[in-house]
């Protein structure tokens, strides 16, 4: 059976979704497939008797002033706003974030803060003394930001947990964007003169009552409800090309096997997968490059603790080396419309891991164990009779690796799918990028344009501008909120 579309979209996570919500703005329909059983990608909201739990904690909150729009477009009311409070769990003690000035200087004690102030300025010197040497991995970009032993305790122990390779082997490329203009001096400034008076996190952010599962699911339902089709389970098996043009797309489904032709392709599945799914297959040295990036798995289990309260923030970093667990959300903070039951709390304890390694190769009821043991052992008020009930997600492809290898990987891929005359790729894995849900709506907001005759360069689009959060609202007004494609390319 063949059919035909407009525009063929693979994927139905937020870039997939909003690609075809703009394009349906403007009168084209489009067909939206989907591998999963829902919409929402890695920003989907999953249940468990009653229980509402986000994949990883979604916040709603960007500088782009089209993709705000898109979200009250299609959530309005829905939204409600959240206080933010993460900090970091170490030695048995809790460092807020941005730090306090007394609180951390209490925490360390005046040896240990004596030795990170003098540890800072030693990094300062040597930087100043050979000024021409760049940081080219993680472990040296922070350690030239914040100094050796700042970097061991806060940072270290976490990174590595994350990315489960040495921080020696990580790409400077993402510390620079995720933590972009800090320094310890700033965090000090911040923390003496008050955020009031410097560059600081967000105190608060929009989230809907149920999980961010809400904004992509009405979106879905608006996009059917105007001509635009989002098909589940639908995997695409093969992309059919003629030379540098796509001609249609082979999809299972079920039982069944379809061909889907269009006129347009938007791509938002990991870019290693798409390549490899060509038809036919490109010259050996794109495989070889997408054989050579890489991803790190993810899982969370849920705990239900019969408690009505633990601890007021969003989520904790557990920065402490004797904890398998990276990170707790607090799904009771971040909405209480997420836990059926007010005497009850709902904890994500998110433990990352690679596919086949020894926690991802652990039972469910391993796992719950596991979790529950190291939630006891945190001290953070739970009992082991206090836990009731749990459940495991596992999440394939959570964050693209930035080893040292991957820049002139993914530079080949790229420059390989931009002969393309009719394919764009888009969003995290559709561009191995480590960003957040509204750079991903970014980059299929403008490839979207692009289909509608605008010209825009979705590999440079600005990190920037989508994710930090340390800007001033005068800084972001100079900046502009809505990108001209001259100021995107």
């Amino acid at each position: 059976m063949i059919n035909s579309s407009p525009v063929v979209i693979i994927g139905g996570g937020p870039a997939g979704l909003t690609a075809g919500y703009e394009l349906m703005k403007h009168g084209i329909n489009s067909v939206i497939l989907e591998k999963a059983n829902k919409v929402g990608g890695i920003s989907r909201t999953e249940t468990y008797k009653g229980y509402y739990f986000d994949i990883g904690g979604h916040r709603f909150f960007t500088k782009v002033g089209e993709v705000q729009a898109i979200w009250k477009e299609i959530l309005g009311d829905d939204f409600i706003q959240v206080p933010r409070l993460s900090r970091i769990y170490y030695e048995g003690k809790f460092y807020e974030y941005p730090l306090s000035l007394f609180k951390t200087l209490n925490n360390l004690g005046f040896t240990r803060s004596t030795l990170v102030l003098n540890s800072y300025l030693k990094g300062k010197l040597r930087q100043r003394l050979n000024p021409q040497l760049k940081a080219e991995t993680f472990e040296e970009w922070v350690t030239d930001c914040f100094g050796e032993r700042l970097y061991r305790m806060f940072f270290k122990t976490y990174t590595e947990k994350v990315w489960g390779i040495p921080c020696s082997q990580i790409r400077a490329d993402w510390a620079a964007q995720r933590i972009q203009n800090m320094t310890l001096k700033g965090v000090l400034m911040n923390a003496i003169l008050g955020s009031q008076n410097s560059k600081s996190l967000i105190k608060k952010f929009d989230y809907p009552r149920k999980g961010p599962a809400m904004m992509w699911e009405r979106c879905q339902e608006i996009l059917e409800n105007n001509g635009s089709e989002v098909d589940l389970n639908a995997e695409v098996i093969r992309v059919e090309r003629e030379g540098t043009r796509v001609i249609s797309v082979i999809v299972k489904q079920g039982d069944r096997t379809f061909n889907l032709t269009g006129n347009h392709f938007i791509n938002s599945m990991p870019i290693t997968t798409l390549v490899h799914r060509l038809h036919p297959l490109p010259p050996q040295e794109v495989l070889k490059a997408a054989r050579g990036l890489k991803y790190r798995d993810f899982l969370i289990v849920s705990l239900i603790i019969n408690r009505d309260h633990l601890f007021p923030d969003n989520w904790l970093y557990i920065h402490s080396p004797e904890f398998k667990v990276g990170r707790i959300q607090n799904f009771k903070n971040w909405s209480p419309q997420m836990v059926p039951d007010p005497s009850k709390t709902c904890l994500g304890m998110e433990y990352f891991c690679s596919e086949g390694d020894e926690l991802w190769q652990m039972s469910n009821w391993e796992l719950i164990e596991l979790a529950s043991q190291e939630i006891v052992k945190l001290d953070l008020g739970v009992t082991k009779s206090d836990v009731e009930d749990g459940c495991v997600i596992r999440q394939y492809k959570a964050y693209p690796v930035y080893d040292g290898e991957y820049r002139q990987h993914l530079q080949l891929l790229q420059d390989y799918l931009q002969t393309f005359e009719n394919l764009q790729t888009v969003g995290r894995n559709g561009m191995h990028r480590y960003n957040n849900q509204d750079h991903s709506m970014l980059t299929a907001l403008l490839a979207a344009k692009n289909i509608l005759g605008e010209e825009h360069d979705l590999w440079n689009v600005n990190l920037e501008r989508s994710y930090h959060e340390n800007f001033t609202d005068e800084e972001w007004s100079k900046r502009g909120k809505i990108y001209s494609s001259k100021q995107l390319c």
